[in-house]
């Protein structure tokens, strides 16, 4: 398997979600954020471009929810985008919503390029951070794949993923 980096969203990814699960069972490396409670755009994508960087080969990026908005503003403004194999885009937020946009403020409006590397969107039908139909209008924009994973919640630790091996296999299949 390449280098996968995972990109957690705000507050972090705890122990059972399925990012540090596969950060301990695959040796998947985290992008560690100075502050998940109150993330800044522009920290976080320096953070981003500076771990993209950091390593010696291309990548994989394994994001979640704030993660999938961070992928897609880096992949915008960064010139290095070509160091990126693929990207798996879980449970993006709904930014633009009143309630998120307190909550995540200087987020909004997303990142709507067209992504210059593969990508594949997966998204809930229960999720309370975000419709299935604006996951699905973040995927067409950004010109990713899109799996509807039916309802699931916000596709975290409290979604039951466990070690997540359906996602494993997405993420593997962007290398192909």
């Amino acid at each position: 398997m390449n280098i996968v980096l995972t990109l957690p969203g705000w507050q972090g990814s705890g122990p059972e979600h399925w990012q540090s699960r596969w950060e301990a069972l695959h040796g998947f490396i985290r992008v560690e954020q100075h502050d998940w409670m109150r993330p800044l755009r522009g920290d976080w994508t320096a953070r981003l471009q500076d771990v993209v960087l950091a390593q010696p080969a291309p990548v994989l990026l394994a994001a979640h929810s704030l993660g999938c908005l961070l992928a897609a503003w880096w992949a915008t403004h960064s010139g290095t985008v070509d160091r990126v194999i693929g990207a798996l885009l879980v449970a993006p937020p709904e930014i633009e919503r009143a309630d998120n946009r307190v909550q995540i403020p200087g987020w909004a409006p997303p990142a709507r390029r067209r992504l210059p590397f593969r990508s594949i969107v997966v998204a809930s039908s229960a999720d309370p951070f975000g419709s299935l139909e604006s996951a699905s209008r973040l995927a067409a924009d950004w010109g990713s794949d899109f799996v509807n994973l039916g309802a699931r919640g916000h596709l975290n630790a409290e979604s039951g993923l466990g070690d997540w091996p359906e996602g494993l296999a997405l993420l593997r299949s962007l290398t192909g």
